[in-house]
């Protein structure tokens, strides 16, 4: 089930930015998705449904703006798990 709401912007802000309405909505769904999904507030999954993206296509979204999906709190959780590779 899909949850439906109006979002209301001033019409300058569409002119000024030469999107369409529905360009600038799909960019501030992706830019919620990356937000959440850094604050770990959603999944990998949850966000990508969220942006209308693949789960690859997050993946690199995400590493555009830096962002990576491996979340390592120490350099020995990262050497244990290269070691049982």
């Amino acid at each position: 089930m899909n949850y439906n709401t109006n979002i209301s912007f001033p019409e300058e802000i569409v002119l000024s930015l030469r999107e369409s309405s529905e360009n600038i909505i799909k960019d501030m769904k992706r830019t919620v998705a990356v937000k959440y999904y850094k604050e770990k507030k959603l999944s990998l999954g949850q966000c990508s449904e969220l942006a209308e993206m693949s789960k690859e296509d997050f993946i690199q979204l995400l590493a555009s703006y830096k962002i990576s999906i491996f979340n390592f709190t120490d350099d020995n959780e990262l050497l244990e798990d290269i070691k049982n590779a």
